[in-house]
């Protein structure tokens, strides 16, 4: 965060028109642009922007949606609003998304949509994962909500699936602090998704409330408080006016924690598909158990010690409680087991400078160096 987005946030506070209005509608559109979809629809989280995909496709009761076990809540959280059921498929020990073959094996009769969620930022085997749609009359939504900008076979991710779900939360490549957005090829969901984010009125409150609007309004069908705000939407603005600046800079920093961490047998190395171009929202280490004598968590509370905060994506759904009382179990899950006990992910945002970056590398490399097992390796 700089100066310009509070400049920006300033102007639309002193405007008067403080939730959506002109200012999001132009970033709505900007965004559109930059990613190369036909349409855009601007709200106020990624959850906001799952949901309404799944309205859009009109997902009901009994349905069941495939997603992968290492995902944040949010992504099967949204298909219970339906009564639905999330389906767990396990993941790809190297890139840590979806596993086409898991895919393959959770489909049944009622089976209704696919979620890949393009974890860390790197695109999902999105050829396939279509394919498979097609061959099973199934809706593909991507969580996208590490994965701006994203490509894939020279495709932008936003244009590939059906419907795609962005986050702006405070954490991602681009923030509003919180906000997200929807890309779409299919005109009829977009008008119906823009509709369903202010409570299903046939006019937002925008139209209402300028020269050219009327207090008169229809309620379509009951909707939803998901729209987002000009404050919020001055902010993304700015953010998406430098993402490709912040793009280059997480780059450079993955550069270098690859390059430090590649000939090391304490780590194993996290691969990116060379058909596909990652945002780098995480950079994913991953420790090599039989390496070292101290767990994953103990080397993330030494790296702590140091000042170095580090966290793990993710603690795989089927762990928590409420999907493990739908008779979800960790055995099941091969993959997302292995890279659960091994995953770290380091510091990487825009701002972190050469001489922190020099720092987290030191500190790693020491750790390890530190505590290997007798007769290891590792170097």
């Amino acid at each position: 965060m700089t100066d310009d987005e509070v400049q920006a946030a300033s102007r639309a506070i002193l405007n008067g028109w403080l939730t959506m209005g002109e200012i999001s509608f132009k970033f709505e559109n900007d965004f559109r642009q930059k990613v190369g979809s036909s349409h855009a629809v601007a709200v106020n989280s990624c959850t906001a922007a799952l949901h309404l995909a799944l309205c859009a496709i009109n997902l009901e009761a009994d349905d069941e949606v495939i997603i992968p076990a290492d995902t944040f809540t949010a992504t099967g959280e949204v298909i219970t609003y339906f009564k639905a059921k999330p389906v767990i498929a396990d993941i790809e020990k190297d890139t840590h998304n979806i596993s086409i073959k898991s895919i393959e094996e959770k489909i049944t009769p009622r089976t209704r949509a696919i979620i890949p969620v393009h974890f860390s930022g790197q695109p999902c085997d999105m050829d396939e994962i279509m394919s498979i749609a097609e061959k099973h009359k199934l809706k593909v939504i991507e969580d996208a909500a590490h994965a701006f900008p994203a490509r894939y076979k020279n495709r932008n991710v936003g244009t590939i699936g059906d419907i795609t779900a962005f986050s702006f939360y405070a954490t991602k490549t681009i923030t509003a602090g919180e906000g997200g957005m929807i890309t779409t090829e299919n005109e009829e969901w977009a008008q119906r998704m823009k509709m369903l984010r202010l409570h299903g009125i046939s006019k937002d409150a925008w139209k209402r409330y300028s020269a050219e609007g009327t207090y008169v309004y229809d309620v379509i069908e009951p909707g939803f408080k998901y729209n987002p705000t000009d404050i919020s939407s001055a902010i993304a603005s700015v953010q998406l006016s430098k993402s490709d600046e912040m793009n280059d800079r997480r780059l450079q920093i993955t550069q270098r924690y690859i390059e430090a961490f590649r000939n090391n047998d304490a780590f194993i190395p996290y691969v990116v598909k060379p058909d596909r171009e990652t945002c780098w929202h995480l950079y994913p280490l991953r420790l090599n158990p039989e390496a070292l004598s101290i767990s994953r968590d103990e080397f993330m509370i030494k790296l702590k010690q140091k000042g170095i905060v580090t966290s793990v994506h993710f603690i795989p759904l089927y762990r928590f409680t409420w999907y493990k009382n739908q008779g979800w179990d960790a055995a099941d899950f091969a993959n997302s087991e292995w890279v659960f006990e091994r995953e770290i992910s380091l510091p990487i945002y825009p701002s972190l400078t050469d001489e922190e970056v020099d720092y987290v590398i030191e500190n790693v490399i020491e750790i390890a160096a530190q505590n290997l097992r007798i007769g290891s390796p590792a170097r």
